[in-house]
């Protein structure tokens, strides 16, 4: 939707430069992009299906309307009377009523209609009535596990708003609209009036791409719908079901309510084994390095940071980088009731995070009213890492505590992604924080650093300077070894880097959720590199870098994947663990991810992933449930 958006637009300005990594022009990335796009949406849709089969074998089913008894048709229509018809609004496409400006990805029913009274030729009409997004997106069926959806009853009386006519087709479609800003950042004298201005544009962006329903089409409106919003064939995707599939992150809710047995069984994430039960988290900082590991162990930790701070008397000053937060954050409400309480809070709100600007907006301002000093981001970068510190002033001696993460300050997403944070009160790192944030606030050059790397200026240097490293001890004792996770490996240095390792013999294990643009596997090139995939209950979302370094092993934690963009377009941290007993426990994840048999994916040399399974005998390993056990089972032994 972005990305496509801008091709679009280099295709349109008659820009046919190949592109640097595939070598491909935009017309010829575009080609490809549609070609994969379609295979993959068939599969969700074989997906579904499937699905939905499941579900009827557990008598929970999503029905059309003839699929219904007579009276429960007839309950539907006056439900369809009383509470959809009143809102609904036909809207006819003539040379008096031009084609309405539809929603992004809003659902519509486009109708064609036949004039009753006209008997030798029967002349016909379009409209489109547009479904409402307010509205609940599925009806149940009485007392039943049945349910019908909203487009479908509207459907099947869409005949009531045209009185004179027969409604001789409908169909259902739903638009993506260009969600690419132009933020013209130079010239801005006020970043986050900017952002506002372009976000309201948004919503009314050129047509990218049109879906309409398998079976419910109409091939005249398809080549109308086509004309009319200036879309491409290649861009038209006939799908083999509902329209709009997010309405299963609620349907799932409702079906579980008799149905317990096919959802996953909740799982609490546990105190920090860092963290004693007594201890508040600075008490326990003041004493040592505290590892946290989400969502196997509560972000509560990370809260309470904020939110004892601001209640502190001590506490003088907090810093924090915010990307992006929950809808209903508590780590907004501790910032702001720091600030109340006159303590001097500076908040970094990046402004830029792709899909969260309206809402970041939203809470730079209520910040702002509180008494925040609020930095909207840097000057053509985003700023995605993850950092907090609290100054403290306690018997005239000025303490620092320091946050560290791989993701995101958000509450909702912690309990789905796994990620890694450190808390520090190491006197170097605290410098280095403040360091940070004066660069953040400031007119400053690059920062000077003990301990962190930063990029744009040095995490992609750093890390190539490791592996280097890395090569010279392979050579020297023949022991090189380097695990890397993380969620997306597209970056042409490092990946030759790797290649160079490879070659030298150095052994080279790869966790790479996402887009990996490596080969491994390939003989004289990458035959010692093994790339992995883990897509299981949680998001795989934390980045760890693991050199072997001749034993005096080195790991580094940080926000940045080893992408292009998170090297040269971002404002990232990486930051290394030293702690013996903090590095054995990341060690840990990293060996039981790298056993994993059963959510594990491998790729191959050409590409493809096939799911690693287990040998005869070997025990099966699901990576993530084992080590939410190992949270778990070490609370119990404390205990």
């Amino acid at each position: 939707m972005v990305r496509v958006a801008g091709l679009k637009d280099q295709v349109q300005a008659g820009f046919n430069k190949p592109e640097n990594k595939a070598g491909l022009t935009p017309k010829q990335q575009l080609n490809a992009i549609a070609k994969l796009n379609h295979t993959l949406v068939d599969k969700q849709y074989e997906g579904f299906n499937a699905l939905q089969q499941a579900l009827a074998d557990e008598e929970i089913s999503i029905l059309e309307m003839d699929d219904l008894t007579i009276e429960e048709r007839d309950t539907l229509e006056e439900y369809f009377d009383e509470q959809i018809f009143p809102i609904l609004t036909p809207m006819a496409i003539d040379a008096y009523h031009p084609f309405p400006m539809l929603l992004n990805k809003s659902i519509n029913l486009a109708v064609v209609l036949e004039d009753t009274y006209e008997v030798e030729f029967k002349s016909r009409k379009n409209a489109i009535v547009q479904v409402p997004a307010l509205l609940d997106r599925y009806i149940q069926i009485g007392d039943t596990n049945r349910y019908i959806l909203l487009e479908d009853i509207i459907s099947h009386f869409l005949y009531k708003f045209f009185k004179g006519y027969r409604v001789h087709s409908v169909t259902e479609f739903r638009i993506t609209r260009n969600a690419d800003m132009t933020i013209h950042e130079e010239g801005a004298r006020d970043l986050l009036k900017e952002i506002e201005k372009e976000l309201r544009k948004r919503k009314w962006g050129a047509a990218v791409r049109l879906e309409v329903r398998k079976g419910k089409y109409d091939d005249t409106i398809i080549r109308f719908l086509l004309n009319v919003l200036e879309i491409h064939k290649d861009d038209l995707y006939i799908v083999d079901g509902p329209l709009d599939l997010t309405f299963l992150f609620r349907f799932y809710k409702d079906a579980q309510v008799d149905h317990e047995n096919l959802i996953y069984q909740t799982l609490i994430p546990q105190r920090p084994q860092d963290i004693d039960s007594k201890e508040s988290i600075f008490e326990a900082a003041e004493k040592r390095d505290i590892f946290l590991h989400h969502p196997y162990e509560s972000f509560g930790p990370v809260v309470d940071l904020i939110t004892e701070a601001a209640i502190d008397p001590e506490v003088m000053a907090i810093k924090q980088t915010l990307y992006r937060v929950s809808g209903h954050s508590p780590i907004i409400k501790g910032l702001k009731q720091a600030a109340e309480n006159g303590k001097q809070v500076t908040v970094l709100v990046e402004l830029k995070a792709r899909f969260d600007e309206e809402q970041n907006v939203h809470w730079a301002k209520e910040l702002e009213k509180a008494g925040c000093h609020v930095i909207y981001g840097m000057n053509f970068l985003k700023t995605h890492s993850k950092i907090t510190l609290i100054v403290r002033k306690r018997k005239e001696k000025i303490e620092r505590f320091v946050h560290l993460g791989t993701g995101n300050y958000n509450d909702s997403t912690a309990d789905l992604y796994t990620d890694m944070g450190l808390v520090t009160t190491k006197r170097k790192f605290g410098i280095d924080a403040t360091n940070f944030f004066n660069y953040l606030s400031g007119f400053t050059e690059k920062p000077d650093f003990n301990h962190l790397s930063m990029a744009p200026f040095d995490i992609r240097a750093d890390f190539i300077r490791y592996v280097n490293e890395e090569i010279n001890f392979h050579q020297l004792r023949g022991n090189g070894h380097i695990i890397a996770k993380m969620n997306s490996l597209t970056d042409k240095e490092i990946i030759r880097k790797f290649y160079e390792a490879s070659q030298a013999g150095v052994k080279i294990d790869l966790i790479v959720r996402g887009i990996c643009c490596l080969k491994p596997g390939i003989e004289g090139v990458s035959e010692n590199i093994r790339v992995r995939s883990i897509v299981g209950r949680f998001l795989e979302h934390s980045r760890i870098y693991y050199f072997h370094s001749d034993g005096d092993e080195k790991i580094f934690l940080s926000s940045a994947d080893l992408m292009t963009r998170n090297m040269a377009k971002r404002v990232e941290l990486m930051f290394p663990i030293y702690e013996a007993p903090v590095k054995k426990r990341v060690i840990e994840v990293l060996l039981i991810t790298l056993q994993d048999n059963i959510k594990a994916r491998e790729q191959a040399s050409d590409g493809t992933y096939h799911y690693v399974e287990a040998e005869p005998g070997e025990a099966l390993i699901d990576s993530q449930m084992t080590l939410y056990d190992m949270a778990y089972d070490v609370l119990e032994d404390e205990e």
